[in-house]
C-alpha cells in the first residue's frame, strides 16, 4: 500500500454518526463512486434568474488582445531577451549531439604555480648496495626528497634542500620538473639547521626562485607547498594552505638517543607536507621562497601541522654552506651535561645552592680553547650567558649559535664549589661546545 492510500485508510472517520458506520449485512450498500448526502428538512431556495446578456463584439476583441499581450510578456520575461547571453560553458546539446567546450581558467594561484614549478627539483640519495640482478655493488636509491633552485652563477646552479635528504649519500641524482636527470654534487650540509646545498650544471636550468621575507608573513596568509611527496611519481605536487603560526619551537632528537638536542625554529602551515616534500619550497602568493619544507607532526590525533624552516633563518646558513661547505659556529671548547639529568646523590659534589635547579655542568675542558684560556674548570655549573638564563644544553646551544658569532666576547655566570663566579671569554670556531 502506498503512503497516500495508507494515510487514507488510517484516517477513516470514527464518529458515532450512523451514516459513518458500516452497513449491516443484508442492507443496500451505496456504491463508493456515488457521494453520500444527508437530507435536510429545509425548503430549497428558488432557482436564480437567468443572467442578462451584455456587451458585443468589441469588448470581446479587446479582452482577447489584452490576454495575448499578457501571455507574450510572460514568455518574454521567462525566456529572456537573448538566450545566448545566459549560456554557460560545459557540454552543450545540439540537434541530438553533444559538444565539449574547453574552458581556460586563470587565477592568481595558477599563475604563481606556473611561475614556480620549474625551480623545484627532485633529489635522490644514492648509496652503495648489492644489485639484485647483477649481484654487484652499485649505487642504490635510498630515498627521494625535494630541492629548490635559487641561484645560477659561473656555469653552475645551486639547490637548497634538507640535510636529512642528502645525509650519508655517496651520489646524488637531481631530477628537473621536465624529467631531465643529472648528477648533483653536495657542497655542504648542516645537521643543526637541517639544511644542505647541492650544485649542478646550469645547462638545462631555465629558472630559479627568488627569496622572500619570512618575517613579513602574517597568520592566515596563503602559502603554497611544492615538492615530490612519496617520490618522483608525484613530482611537482602542489598543496595550498595558510600560515598557521610563526616562531614555533620544535624539540629535535638529532642522534636518536631519546633526549632533545635542539629546538628548531619553524613556520607552521596546514598545507599538506608529506615524506618526499622535505627540502621543497614553501612560497607566498608573489612566488617567493619563504620557507624550506622540513617535517610534519605525524601523531594519530594530529592533522594538518606541517613545518618549514623560515627563509630568513636559512639564508645565513645557505650562504656559508655555498662559500665554505660548512657553518662556522662559535664554541667554548668544553663538554657539557644537563644538571637535571644528574642524579640527586651526585649533585652533592657540585655543592649548589638549594634554589639552583637548572643549568649546564662542565664535564671536561679541552686544551687550547677559549674555555681553558678564560679559566673555566671541570664541574662549573653554567646558569647565565650574557645575562640570559641557561636552563639546559638546548638554551645554551641556541644562545651560542643564534646570538653569537666567531670572535664575539661572552660573559658567563657559573657556580663553582657553591659560589657564583663570573667568567669572560672570546669565542672561536670549533667542533665542540
Amino acid at each position: 500500500m502506498d503512503d497516500y492510500n495508507r494515510d487514507r485508510g488510517e484516517e477513516q472517520p470514527r464518529s458515532s454518526d450512523p451514516l459513518n458506520e458500516p452497513p449491516h449485512a443484508g442492507n443496500y450498500e451505496t456504491p463508493q463512486s456515488e457521494p453520500m448526502y444527508r437530507t435536510q428538512n429545509t425548503t430549497p431556495p428558488p432557482p436564480p434568474d437567468p443572467p442578462k446578456r451584455r456587451g458585443g463584439f468589441l469588448p470581446a476583441l479587446f479582452g482577447a488582445i489584452i490576454g495575448g499581450l499578457l501571455v507574450w510578456l510572460l514568455m518574454f520575461t521567462i525566456g529572456g531577451p537573448d538566450d545566448n547571453e545566459n549560456k554557460t560553458t560545459g557540454t552543450v546539446k545540439d540537434s541530438g549531439s553533444s559538444k565539449q567546450v574547453s574552458v581556460d581558467i586563470d587565477s592568481d594561484l595558477t599563475g604563481v604555480v606556473e611561475k614556480s614549478t620549474d625551480a623545484v627539483v627532485g633529489i635522490t640519495n644514492l648509496q652503495r648496495g648489492q644489485d639484485f640482478w647483477t649481484q654487484s655493488d652499485t649505487p642504490q636509491a635510498i630515498g627521494t626528497g625535494s630541492g629548490v633552485l635559487y641561484k645560477k652563477a659561473n656555469g653552475k646552479a645551486y639547490i637548497v634542500t634538507n640535510h636529512h635528504v642528502v645525509e650519508d649519500a655517496e651520489e646524488l641524482e637531481v631530477t628537473l620538473d621536465d624529467g631531465t636527470k643529472m648528477s648533483g654534487k653536495l657542497i655542504g650540509s648542516d645537521v643543526w639547521t637541517d639544511l644542505a646545498v647541492v650544485e649542478i650544471d646550469d645547462k638545462d636550468i631555465t629558472s630559479t626562485m627568488e627569496f622572500g621575507d619570512s618575517d613579513a608573513l602574517k597568520r592566515g596568509e596563503t602559502v603554497i607547498a611544492i615538492g615530490n611527496p612519496l617520490g618522483l611519481g608525484f613530482s611537482g605536487s602542489v598543496t595550498v594552505g595558510v600560515v598557521s603560526g610563526k616562531d614555533r619551537s620544535i624539540p629535535i632528537d638529532i642522534n636518536q638517543d631519546g633526549s632533545v638536542d635542539w629546538q628548531a625554529d619553524v613556520l607552521q602551515t596546514d598545507a599538506a607536507i608529506n615524506p618526499g616534500n622535505s627540502g621543497g619550497a614553501l612560497i607566498n602568493m608573489a612566488g617567493q621562497l619563504i620557507g624550506i619544507n622540513s617535517m610534519k607532526i605525524t601523531e594519530e590525533t594530529v592533522e594538518g601541522i606541517g613545518l618549514a624552516i623560515p627563509i630568513n633563518l636559512a639564508l645565513p646558513v645557505i650562504e656559508q654552506l655555498e662559500q665554505t661547505g660548512e657553518v662556522n659556529r662559535p664554541t667554548m671548547g668544553v663538554s657539557l651535561l644537563d644538571l637535571r639529568n644528574i642524579p640527586v646523590q651526585q649533585q652533592s659534589v657540585l655543592k649548589l645552592p638549594e634554589d639552583v635547579k637548572n643549568g649546564v655542568v662542565v664535564t671536561e675542558v679541552f686544551r687550547n680553547t677559549p674555555a681553558q684560556t678564560a679559566g673555566v674548570q671541570k664541574y662549573d655549573t653554567i646558569v647565565e650567558m650574557d645575562g640570559e638564563p641557561i636552563e639546559d644544553m638546548v638554551t645554551l646551544r641556541k644562545h651560542l649559535y643564534n646570538e653569537k658569532k666567531v670572535g664575539d666576547s661572552m660573559t658567563m655566570k657559573v657556580y663553582r664549589e657553591g659560589k657564583p663566579v663570573t667568567i669572560d671569554m672570546v669565542l672561536k670556531d670549533g667542533n665542540s661546545f
